[in-house]
């Protein structure tokens, strides 16, 4: 593995499977959201489930997290490895003609999106573990007392969209992930070889993603505050 991540291609490679990675978790992550506009009951269903099960709680986590910070960690490498290279090749062409405003500004998008990360474990997912593991509460309920109290994870998500602050946070966050996805999305296909005759397909397909699932996030959090 060590050897793999000591080359370039391996580099890109490993950051192109993370990428693939996080992206399957963000649509996933997405589908689970999006009932909360639909119906508060499956929301509320859906979330105890995924927050109990073992498999989920004790494999998929702990992989998730590694995740994450595996692709951020090898995205600033990659970008001082690279800076290196970039200064050459500006010498000697004009890098704002050979690439995207995207491609050049992947860091302080990665940035913004890992800021937004952090703010959002600090919403949801630490007063989660502190509940479930720390005050030892598995229950889910909004009164683990009483069992008619129902789920508290719909009350919870209604009320962290209250602030408008917080609101304009997670937009501005998710434009940066759009941003950061219709580079990216091409980027990791690349790396892996995918340049044949799906690769227009591909890059039709990428641009629905990068735009539809951060723009369906921004829904959630506005229909949360317009409603709550």
């Amino acid at each position: 593995m060590s050897g793999i991540l000591n080359s370039s291609i391996g580099r890109k490679f490993a950051m192109a499977l993370s990428a693939f990675f996080l992206m399957f978790f963000l649509l996933q992550h997405f589908s689970i959201n999006i009932i909360s506009v639909f119906s508060p009951e499956t929301f509320n269903d859906v979330s105890h489930f995924m927050g109990t099960f073992p498999l989920v709680q004790y494999v998929l986590q702990p992989i998730l997290i590694l995740g994450v910070v595996f692709h951020f960690v090898m995205g600033f490498v990659l970008e001082i490895k690279n800076n290196k290279a970039r200064q050459i090749s500006y010498a000697k062409n004009n890098g704002a003609a050979n690439s995207s405003w995207m491609s050049r500004n992947m860091i302080w998008s990665g940035l913004a999106i890992l800021a937004f990360v952090g703010l959002h474990f600090y919403d949801f997912w630490f007063p989660e573990i502190n509940t479930k593991f720390i005050v030892g509460d598995m229950s889910g309920l909004v009164d683990p007392n009483n069992a008619d109290s129902g789920f508290r994870y719909y009350e919870e998500l209604q009320h962290k969209f209250m602030d408008l602050w917080r609101v304009v946070l997670y937009v501005i966050a998710f434009v940066f992930l759009a941003l950061h996805l219709l580079h990216g999305f091409n980027s990791a296909f690349q790396s892996v070889g995918a340049n044949n005759k799906y690769t227009k397909g591909l890059k039709g397909f990428s641009k629905i993603y990068a735009i539809g699932i951060p723009v369906g996030f921004i829904f959630i959090a506005l229909f949360h505050y317009f409603n709550h």
